[in-house]
């Protein structure tokens, strides 16, 4: 058989087990929150690695080897901001988080956690999150989809639609009938596959040469800038990249596809094991990544071979040091990094549409069934949209990529930074600084980047939103009112359970 024949068969089989993680979830959502949030049932395992698979995607895979190969090791500064922000989110945020949700009235979503958080009855507060996240992360899936065709362009030279709507089907089959769950679980067993490929390719490609001396020599005679951390040598237009890079860590806090996993954790006490399982997958998988980068400077050298993309170091790669079937794979894990992503998206999309903001319309007059279906329905509308959008193979949305990262981050990131350790966050502050962060960061991106402001947007927007929130939060607090009242004994509450779970491990 031709070697595209095993590469077709390899992804045929990916696209079956995810098919059929899919079922098994969808026999497991009995009711409304088990479609939105699992049930709150997540093992640490599960939630480490599905929040590692959402976020990371086909930059991991692609993007960050390919800036290796390409730039060095100045790139590597993203990767450690992302690694510690990823830590930290991990430790401070996760279990607090997971234990709020449930003490606040039982939270399902990142919009009505602050609105009950902050008692918010115009519900103001989570319509405009909602619609944020609905915007945003349409746009967002739709970048994903955009990158699912371009890869079966390059990958196998078929038609970037035939192999857009094969990636968006797929993705949505399994997330539509699962829902979280469904996407969880995929998501779970595509952070194994990206995990395996980063790690085995770059041993490989060492294997193959047999000697890490003759790997060094080929970097330094190729591209001996790309061993340094600084570039072509430390300036002020270095240290400002070196900060926007290393900011990217911040995003993390805001995130609502990868915040969620930690609100869907069996209890707070969890999140001890599952920042283990999880920082422990990131840090490899992203030494891996470099690794590629890199090693691909002198592979490439050494075997005479010519890599007019970067981007795909790794692919090509895979093909030259495997079994077609196994390559097949590692393309495979290409997809999935970018599918998790996806899936993750339009999860959190649907619980915008129908819990944040649908949902407020039919109060209570919707029985659970029917809330799951309106659930799949907005899963279905946000696809169809992003599909039509992603039509487009040269579609600008891919370009909001960076740009929603950050607008996620500087919206919500202080916000839920400030309701999990501040008692007087209130629901007018919390609109004040969302709206704020969100706003300095699109305009700082779009009209402020360049020269002494080149830097990354999210700094400023994750400045001015808790700066106001602050101010107009004390301008606006109400002691000792009922509505304080409620406040101070669910933190309260919520400060008990962490202290039982997490740092006394009763639980763990």
């Amino acid at each position: 058989m031709s070697p595209q024949t095993y590469f077709i068969f390899a992804l045929i089989a990916y696209f079956a087990a995810m098919i059929a993680i899919g079922v098994f979830a969808t026999l497991r959502t009995k009711n409304h929150e088990d479609y939105m949030l699992g049930g709150r049932s997540l093992p640490p395992a599960v939630a480490a690695l599905s929040a590692g698979a959402s976020d990371m995607s086909g930059w991991l895979v692609m993007g960050l080897p390919g800036a290796l190969y390409a730039t060095g090791l100045i790139e590597a500064w993203l990767a450690i901001g992302l690694t510690i922000g990823a830590y930290l989110n991990w430790l401070f945020v996760a279990p607090r988080l997971r234990a709020y949700t449930e003490v606040s009235k039982n939270s399902i979503t990142v919009p009505s956690f602050l609105e009950n958080r902050t008692r918010d009855n115009s519900h103001v507060l989570r319509i405009v999150a909602g619609l944020v996240i609905l915007v945003f992360f349409t746009l967002y899936v739709s970048s994903g989809m955009v990158a699912g065709g371009k890869f079966f362009q390059s990958s196998f030279g078929g038609d970037y639609t035939v192999g857009m709507l094969l990636v968006a089907g797929v993705t949505l089959a399994y997330t539509l009938f699962g829902g979280f769950l469904g996407a969880t679980y995929t998501d779970f067993v595509q952070g194994l596959m990206i995990f395996a490929a980063l790690l085995i390719v770059p041993v490989l490609a060492i294997v193959s040469i047999g000697d890490l001396s003759e790997i060094a020599e080929g970097i330094t005679t190729v591209a001996p800038e790309n061993l340094n951390w600084f570039g072509s040598g430390m300036s002020g237009a270095t240290i400002i990249a070196i900060l926007s890079s290393l900011a990217w860590g911040l995003g993390y806090f805001g995130q609502p596809h990868i915040i969620v996993r930690f609100m869907a954790l069996r209890r707070a006490g969890d999140a001890k094991v599952a920042r283990r399982i999880g920082m422990g997958w990131m840090i490899l998988s992203l030494m891996g990544a470099v690794l590629t980068g890199l090693i691909g400077i002198a592979w490439f050298d050494i075997n005479g071979l010519e890599l007019p993309d970067p981007e795909t170091v790794m692919l090509v790669m895979a093909q030259n040091l495997m079994h077609p079937f196994v390559a097949g794979l590692v393309l495979a894990a290409v997809l999935a990094a970018i599918m998790s992503t996806i899936s993750s998206q339009l999860i959190v999309s649907s619980s915008a549409l129908v819990e944040d903001i649908a949902r407020l319309v039919f109060k209570k007059t919707v029985s659970e069934k029917a809330l799951v279906w309106l659930g799949r329905s907005g899963v279905l509308v946000v696809a169809v949209i992003a599909i039509l959008i992603a039509l487009d193979s040269n579609a600008s949305v891919l370009e909001l990529v960076g740009f929603a990262w950050a607008g996620f981050g500087s919206a919500f990131g202080p916000l839920i930074l400030l309701s999990l350790f501040w008692r007087k966050l209130t629901n007018v502050g919390a609109i004040v600084g969302m709206v704020a962060g969100a706003a300095t960061a699109w305009v700082w991106g779009q009209y402020l980047s360049g020269g002494i402001f080149d830097l990354y947007e999210i700094i400023p927007g994750f400045l001015i939103n808790p700066l106001l929130a602050y101010v107009v939060s004390r301008a606006t607090h109400k002691a000792g009112s009922a509505d304080d009242r409620e406040v101070q004994k669910e933190f309260s509450e919520t400060q008990s359970i962490i202290i039982d779970e997490v740092k006394q491990g009763a639980r763990v």
